[in-house]
């Protein structure tokens, strides 16, 4: 039975550079106080759509991330078959269509800025022999699809069509059975890991992937909420291997979605800061595999307590208790990369606020990102009259307690980039500019209004 999609969904927006730039400024004010709730978790928001799709029922899901990259992935679960519905603020409803169950869209599916929507929704698709095209903006068609292509490949799925070098606009089609894997990841990265075992489901057998450094959780995680059987086993010192049976019937279960660390990094951050300060952050994911910002903050210095600490849908979640610190640099290990891989654009800004010096090595990943966030971060360090250095794929800052500022930012159309120079502004001696923060929407829409709440000085321009 076709199921049409909500308005909420059909009206979802895919930003494609085409729109009017929208600069912005931070400067520095007032200390920042109160208690604020940042939108909830992007990893999280992206696997509760597509795992209620896959579900035979109606998946109730609480407290869903409605930025531009999630709603995007919401259309494209309707253009599939699933029944997706906004019932009110963060609630939604996912009819799903059970494994392989899968119908052919009408049209390309757009995932706007979202590299997780289209890496994932790549894997669900294979299982099933459907043939469809995945495209997105012109940030995203710069990005690498081929560590996505090359396992599928070998589980049967045919690449129809894709443009130079692997990259979207790519058609996919299913095969009529799939061939179960066993894959070894050449990067730790949870977008790969789950679109291969999201492609897993539909084989008979076991799919796994083994990755030398574990990568976040929430697909395993999730897997075995909705019924799936899943096992995980150590590889080597730091790594695992994750195991999943194929074609399994799974249940809808509830899902409350968690307050995202990724977004959670720049109140925290900026409370850090700007002197005299003090907020808290509630709900806030505490997954192992997640924290690996807290963790280096705290070496720094940071005044961070974590208070109410419980577990929601399957994940640790407290409250974060964050006052301004002094803060000094560290070397931070290659292996805390995976958890902590979307916050390296704003540890580096409190990197600048440190006294001394702070190593980030084993950045490599970050060259594939929305942008290539290494260079850009560089860049809009030396705007704002840092001393930094790239050394490989490690960056150096070279902290001196205080950030002259003054300078403007190109964001290359990433949201992450755009809220990191922001927070700088919020406490630099001269405002920071930024090219454009419309790509804020992507993650996190009501960031300025959040921020300004807690007392930022944060506008756009013109």
């Amino acid at each position: 039975m076709s199921h049409p999609a909500s308005p909420a969904v059909t009206a979802a927006a895919n930003p494609h550079g085409d729109l009017p730039a929208r600069p912005a400024r931070a400067s520095a004010g007032r200390a920042l106080n109160g208690r604020v709730r940042v939108p909830g978790d992007k990893s999280v928001s992206h696997r509760a759509l597509i795992f209620g799709t896959l579900a035979v029922g109606e998946t109730a899901i609480s407290g869903l991330l409605e930025g531009e990259d999630v709603l995007n992935t919401a259309k494209a679960c309707a253009a599939l078959g699933a029944r997706v519905e906004r019932i009110g603020d963060g609630e939604w409803r996912v009819q799903g269509v059970g494994v392989g169950g899968l119908r052919t869209p009408a049209a390309a599916l757009d995932f706007g800025n979202s590299g997780t929507g289209a890496r994932l929704m790549m894997g669900m698709v294979a299982g099933n022999p459907i043939t469809a095209t995945f495209d997105g903006d012109a940030s995203l068609r710069r990005r690498p699809m081929r560590r996505i292509l090359d396992p599928l490949a070998q589980m049967g799925v045919e690449t129809l069509d894709s443009a130079e070098g692997g990259r979207l606009p790519i058609t996919l089609r299913g095969p009529k059975d799939l061939v179960p894997i066993a894959y070894k990841s050449p990067v730790a990265s949870a977008q790969i890991k789950s679109a291969v075992l999201l492609a897993g489901l539909g084989a008979p057998g076991e799919t796994s992937v083994t990755e030398a450094e574990a990568s976040r959780d929430h697909t395993e995680r999730m897997l075995t909420h909705f019924g799936a059987e899943v096992r995980v086993e150590p590889y080597g010192a730091h790594g695992r291997t994750v195991t999943v049976k194929g074609r399994p019937e799974l249940k809808p279960a509830p899902i409350r979605v968690p307050a995202d660390p990724s977004s959670a990094a720049f109140p925290l951050v900026a409370a850090l800061i700007v002197p005299g300060s003090e907020v808290v952050i509630e709900g806030v994911m505490t997954n192992p595999l997640r924290t690996g910002l807290f963790l280096t903050l705290k070496e720094m210095g940071a005044d961070i307590t974590l208070a109410n600490e419980r577990v929601e849908g399957g994940e640790s979640v407290a409250d974060l208790h964050v006052k301004a610190s002094c803060l000094r640099g560290v070397d931070v290990p290659a292996e805390r990369a995976p958890s902590m891989i979307d916050e390296y654009p704003v540890l580096a800004v409190a990197a600048s606020f440190a006294e001394g010096t702070t190593r980030m090595r084993g950045l490599s990943e970050l060259r594939v990102k929305e942008s290539d966030r290494l260079a850009a971060v560089a860049a809009g360090l030396a705007a704002a009259g840092v001393d930094h250095r790239i050394e490989g794929d490690d960056l150096i800052v070279e902290g001196r307690g205080t950030v002259t500022g003054g300078g403007r930012v190109v964001t290359h159309m990433d949201h992450r980039i755009a809220m990191s120079f922001l927070v700088m502004g919020i406490a630099s001696d001269k405002p920071m500019e930024i090219d454009d923060i419309s790509f804020v929407a992507t993650s996190f829409p009501a960031f300025v209004p959040l921020m300004r709440g807690l007392g930022a000085d944060i506008a756009t321009v013109g």
